[in-house]
């Protein structure tokens, strides 16, 4: 809900799809109707699947291994940052707790992957 309050905030059109945990999300990429995403925003604390399980099984999969990936979390532990960058992650953010930096966090992911060339 932040996250889409936050992009509404700076004009992000981009649909936001929200799953409540790592094997929801993995189900759900996985639909072959499912659109691939430009970029996934992960939490790592999330129950059932967290999301350092989540990223290693997306790096398993051929058609989501290049999905960008940032994780978004409260965790600023460096064993979680250095386990999400050995996965392959595109980015590591802490969560702020002013919504305000929020906002400026999320305008500063939408101006990178803006402007980034995908292959």
């Amino acid at each position: 809900m932040t996250i889409r309050r936050a992009f509404g905030e700076i004009n992000v059109a981009n649909p936001v799809v929200n799953m409540e945990h790592g094997e929801a999300a993995l189900a759900y990429l996985n639909d072959p109707e499912c659109e691939q995403p430009c970029i996934i925003l992960l939490d790592l604390n999330m129950p059932v699947m967290n999301g350092i399980e989540f990223l290693d099984a997306i790096k398993r999969h051929e058609h989501l291994r290049r999905v960008p990936v940032i994780v978004l979390t409260t965790s600023a532990e460096e064993p979680d940052k250095v386990s999400s960058f050995n996965l392959g992650v595109a980015g590591y953010m802490v969560k702020p707790v002013d919504y305000r930096k929020f906002v400026e966090m999320m305008r500063s992911i939408d101006s990178y992957w803006t402007i980034s060339e995908l292959p």
